[in-house]
């Protein structure tokens, strides 16, 4: 993992001591099945099953120096799959934080439990439902953290949005977006092309 973070370095992906530090300590093997483990330092998504992957490094350094998670914290992680974000989200806002992830997929949600509890976190609540609605009961987060493609952002999402909160979230047009709430009302949107995700699916 250091060639590959170095090189995420140096490619400027990855950018701030905290989060660079979060990736040096939240090893990606510790959330890959055994017969890919090997894989851990490709910068590339690997298959976790359910036609979900542990998602390439540079788009997770990318959507984390976007998301700009602080400590003390109040995130809420969408489509948790492996934990590999979960964990590194619980690192980031601390223990004095509070990490909300949400899967889907009853396995996929009892493999990434297992695998952050690997790190003994105090600080991270799984929930095994439909994403898109967010956990209105948890509301407000400072962060949302999305890890699927929608074809319209959820207004649930944004009205769980802290004031000052910012939510990163993909499209289904192949981009990624920065969502910033300034007001009650008030958000500012900010395009960046050239991802592509599996979709986030609503029951």
């Amino acid at each position: 993992m250091k060639e590959l973070i170095n090189e995420l370095i140096n490619q400027g992906y990855l950018k701030t001591p905290a989060i660079i530090d979060a990736f040096s300590k939240i090893n990606r093997r510790n959330f890959l099945a055994a017969n890919t483990v090997n894989q851990q330092s490709i910068n590339a998504p690997i298959p976790i099953g359910h036609g979900q992957t542990n998602s390439q490094p540079l788009t997770v350094a990318f959507m984390l120096e976007l998301l700009s998670p602080q400590r003390g914290q109040k995130v809420l992680d969408i489509g948790s799959g492996s934990g590999w974000t979960t964990a590194l989200l619980a690192e980031l806002v601390g223990s004095e934080g509070m990490v909300y992830a949400v899967e889907r997929v009853a396995k996929l949600k009892e493999t990434g439990q297992k695998n952050v509890a690997k790190y003994k976190f105090s600080n991270v609540h799984f929930f095994c439902q439909d994403g898109t609605k967010g956990l209105p009961d948890q509301a407000p987060f400072d962060r949302i953290n999305v890890a699927a493609a929608v074809a319209e952002i959820p207004q649930e999402l944004k009205q769980q949005l802290a004031i000052n909160g910012r939510m990163v979230i993909p499209t289904a047009a192949h981009d990624i977006r920065l969502i910033q709430r300034s007001s009650k009302d008030k958000f500012k949107e900010t395009v960046y092309p050239g991802f592509i995700f599996v979709p986030l699916i609503e029951d």
